[in-house]
């Protein structure tokens, strides 16, 4: 009896010894959190340039047949261009017969370069009101030394495509606190903008939700994105309270659906949540690496993690409504029935609960096939803001925070309804500039029918 107590106890040292170590490679490997570890934590990875097999050669498998370059038709193109060609032969000096013409399409670029601008402003008297009458300067604000155009070149480069400022200042030759304050003062005149795209997002039947890391002045903070497929809310704040949530939902309750992973904040908003799976499948993945030689887990995991997956891509297939209907109501009860199953694992029961304690924020995307079951919206439209943050570092000022927040709010929205952003921006601001009862709103998103 006393040789089985102690072979026991081995056997049981042994395998909770086993499932530290493999939670410390596991955290080596993937970072403190696993799986779901922010990539700007991962640890350092090693150096796999040089590899003992080589990896699948890549490009195209020989025989392919390819698609090749399109021409641009002549219509299409922005300037076309005859290029003679010579009267005799190189070769013998023999006169040469006409057949035509070889189109080729080429794609080039004009250089940006500063262009200054002397405006005079023609001036004129009237001597029954006594005042001096002049025009507007086009293109630029009152008081501005800057143009539409270059502010709205400015502004889409450094908070749409992540250009930093010091780079435009090279680019353009103008001094960097020139252009912080360019960018200060139109963020001021736009700020009256984010109050109807506020109202836009709570109106739209699919809203997602999520946040990042974010430092203000030296202080840890977070960055908020509020989205829908046609605008973008950005808040940066101090905390990663709930009431963030309730500042931008409000009290009144809202129609449509909240896309969200399960973090508790957002259990302040007035509307229904849907949970995110790729969260949930990262969990059961991680739960199958953690118990590798558990039976049930394996098994759990091995049905669980696919239709997860299944249910994610279920909108991707491009499936009539009675089919998408009729899958979606499958996995649905695939799904409920492994999760309601008894278990005697912890792990799974752990998975189990989410399940079961949530029932009405995790099948949504079954009975709308306008609800994604995943919240990969939110983050590859948060994804700018995360390589912004790695290369500045946050921002500089609470000032500098609210002129991101506004601007980026403004011209990723701007982008989501489609159109030459750049060009669209300069348009609005010329509105802006001409006509000033006219709401930053009214000039940037409505469109004109005249």
């Amino acid at each position: 009896m006393k040789k089985q107590q102690e072979i026991d106890r081995l056997r049981e040292e042994n395998t909770r010894l086993k499932a530290r170590l493999r939670y410390q490679e596991r955290t080596a490997k993937e970072g403190f959190f696993g799986s779901s570890t922010p990539s700007a934590k991962l640890p350092v990875k090693a150096n796999t340039t040089l590899r003992e097999t080589p990896g699948p050669r890549g490009g195209a498998q020989p025989g392919h047949q390819g698609h090749g370059r399109r021409s641009v038709p002549a219509e299409e193109a922005d300037e076309v261009i005859l290029v003679s060609s010579a009267e005799t032969c190189p070769e013998c000096g023999g006169a040469l017969q006409d057949q035509g013409c070889r189109e080729r399409t080429i794609i080039e670029v004009e250089p940006l370069r500063r262009k200054t601008i002397h405006c005079q402003l023609e001036q004129k008297y009237c001597p029954r009101c006594r005042r001096k009458v002049r025009p507007r300067a086009p293109g630029v604000f009152k008081k501005s030394l800057f143009g539409n155009r270059l502010l709205a070149h400015v502004a889409v480069q450094h908070y749409v495509f992540g250009v930093t400022l010091g780079q435009l200042e090279i680019q353009l030759g103008v001094g960097n606190g020139s252009l912080h304050g360019a960018m200060h003062q139109l963020a001021a005149r736009l700020a009256p903008a984010c109050d109807r795209l506020l109202e836009d997002y709570c109106q739209a039947p699919v809203k997602h939700a999520d946040e990042t890391s974010w430092r203000t002045d030296g202080f840890n903070g977070y960055a908020w994105l509020f989205c829908s497929q046609q605008t973008s809310l950005f808040r940066f704040r101090q905390t990663r309270s709930g009431q963030i949530v309730e500042e931008v939902f409000g009290q009144e309750r809202l129609s449509g659906v909240l896309v969200v992973d399960r973090y508790a904040a957002y259990n302040a908003a007035p509307c229904p949540l849907q949970y995110c799976y790729s969260h949930l499948l990262r969990e059961v993945q991680d739960l199958e690496k953690e118990f590798p030689e558990e039976i049930e887990v394996q098994l759990f995991t091995s049905i669980l993690a696919p239709l997860l997956a299944a249910a994610m891509q279920l909108r991707a297939q491009g499936l009539d409504s009675a089919a998408f209907s009729a899958q979606a109501r499958q996995l649905k009860e695939r799904i409920v029935d492994w999760t309601e199953n008894v278990a005697n694992h912890p792990g799974v029961q752990r998975i189990q609960n989410i399940f079961r304690e949530n029932p009405t924020r995790l099948y949504h995307w079954a009975e709308d096939p306008q609800i994604p079951a995943e919240n990969n919206f939110a983050e590859r439209t948060l994804r700018p803001l995360v390589i912004a943050r790695k290369i500045s570092f946050g921002s500089q000022s609470p000032k500098g925070a609210l002129t991101r927040e506004v601007l980026m709010s403004v011209l990723h929205t701007l982008r989501k309804r489609g159109g030459d952003t750049t060009a669209l921006f300069a348009q609005a601001l010329d509105k802006l500039a001409a006509q000033d009862a006219l709401s930053p709103y009214d000039a940037l998103f409505k469109i004109d029918s005249s």
